[in-house]
């Protein structure tokens, strides 16, 4: 049994080798599906990497959920969404120059992110514990990515390349939840003024406070529990959109204003 056992941890340390080398070289690496192929085997290997940035000084500044969106799911063949780390180098700022050489294949989506203003630790939680814990709620664009080449993964890949997580912006305007309805909340995305994607709180599960309830619940009990500060980003609003040099994306979200992510040539 601990043969076994000790095999899987090598097995996983091989896959998350091959994703650092990857975000190392700027060269997307092969699927790691060949390793790990189920999701708790991603996650532990999304593990192994997030105790490595941690023992490097970066800082945890909170979680993205993905896979929130129905059509999404179906294609991977999923019921429920996946998380990923955000780390506060990660963090951008509104209309300042984000470095595009900074990602090897990024994509843009619109996103509710909500800041949190007391700890969720334990569980399982209500919708009203996530409520009273929510400080504030920002518009933001999420810059996914992926190490792994043409984005050519399965639920185990993203979820152990930290849930194609690259890097955010957050709106400079925080809003209260109070009287918002962030389900029927619409969201406009623009590409260098065209738009590119629209779509509402309704198309991350319903409404972004159910996804934020179950990464709550899912993380309550685990070495990283959800503390006052986090940012979550609770899912794409709308279709992604792939990013070029010198793009200016500019997503607008009903009720919270806008945010702009303005890549480098």
């Amino acid at each position: 049994m601990h043969d076994e056992w000790s095999q899987a941890v090598d097995t996983y340390s091989q896959a998350a080798d091959r994703l650092v080398e990857a975000a190392r070289t700027g060269k997307p690496c092969a699927p790691i599906r060949d390793l790990v192929t189920t999701a708790a085997g991603g996650y532990a290997v999304q593990e192994i990497n997030t105790r490595r940035a941690l023992a490097e000084g970066r800082r945890l500044a909170g979680r993205k959920i993905g896979l929130t969106n129905a059509a999404v799911q179906r294609q991977l063949g999923v019921d429920q969404p996946d998380f990923g780390m955000l780390f506060a180098d990660m963090a951008y700022l509104d209309g300042l120059p984000v470095p595009v050489e900074r990602f090897l294949q990024p994509k843009a989506e619109a996103e509710i992110a909500l800041v949190l203003g007391a700890d969720l630790v334990g569980g399982p939680f209500t919708v009203a514990d996530v409520i009273r814990a929510v400080d504030f709620v920002l518009p933001a664009i999420e810059i996914v990515d992926s190490r792994i080449a043409d984005w050519d993964i399965s639920l185990a890949d993203t979820i152990a390349d930290n849930a194609s997580s690259g890097a955010f912006v957050l709106g400079n305007t925080p809003t209260s939840l109070t009287g918002l309805d962030l389900r029927l909340a619409g969201m406009t995305m623009t590409r260098r003024g065209q738009e590119v994607s629209t779509g509402a709180g309704a198309a991350c599960m319903g409404h972004p406070l159910n996804a934020a309830v179950w990464l709550a619940g899912t993380l309550g009990k685990t070495d990283h529990p959800l503390r006052a500060g986090d940012v979550v980003l609770t899912g794409a609003l709308g279709p992604v959109v792939a990013v070029e040099p010198g793009d200016v994306f500019e997503a607008h979200i009903d009720g919270l204003g806008s945010v702009r992510a303005v890549f480098s040539q």
